[in-house]
């Protein structure tokens, strides 16, 4: 079995709570399914919001299925500088002192005071696939990109392991310009 996976780019999306999904979109409302992602059981919605911030707005940002426990926001470097938030990079979940925001649905509005996020980049793996890769859980690594004028070599990626995951690494827009991803794009995890 080859060493490598794909490496996918996670635009700016929302995950948000029942109860703050019910404020956005109408008492009773469900998220309706558009597309699965990835990962196992992880969906694009059709539903949209727009995220505020102190300086201007993101209208038309995702959200993400299903809902969570948390709300949670996450854009990156240059979406949370324009809109004026700062926002620190950082694992989805870990939301304490983040960046606040408004988001905004058709039936209502929502005002976090932390949650807003830059995703640090990260695989997740099974655990046959972090046994052959010989990693770990929260290992952080290096992983080699092979685009066509602009290779790299991105640090700190954490590697997430769980029997829920499918194999892929997740970077944000920012860098998936950076290296000008397109098409399939494989990453392979390397010694320094």
């Amino acid at each position: 079995m080859a060493k490598n996976f794909i490496v996918e780019t996670s635009a700016r999306h929302v995950h948000v709570t029942q109860e703050h999904l019910e404020v956005l979109f109408g008492k009773g409302a469900s998220l309706t399914h558009k597309k699965d992602l990835s990962q196992p059981g992880q969906f694009a919605a059709e539903e949209r919001v727009t995220v505020v911030g102190p300086k201007k707005e993101l209208a038309n940002v995702s959200i993400l299925g299903p809902v969570r426990p948390a709300t949670q926001v996450e854009l990156s470097a240059t979406d949370a500088r324009s809109i004026g938030i700062a926002a620190p990079i950082r694992e989805s979940g870990d939301v304490a002192g983040s960046g606040a925001c408004k988001i905004v649905g058709p039936c209502g509005e929502v005002e976090i005071s932390e949650g807003v996020i830059v995703a640090k980049r990260h695989i997740h793996l099974t655990p046959a696939d972090a046994e052959e890769l010989e990693v770990k859980d929260k290992d952080v690594v290096w992983v080699k990109l092979e685009t066509e004028g602009r290779k790299a070599i991105l640090g700190d990626v954490v590697v997430r392991v769980s029997d829920k995951f499918a194999r892929a690494m997740h970077i944000d827009t920012d860098e998936s310009n950076a290296v000008c991803a397109s098409g399939k794009l494989m990453g392979e995890i390397v010694k320094i």
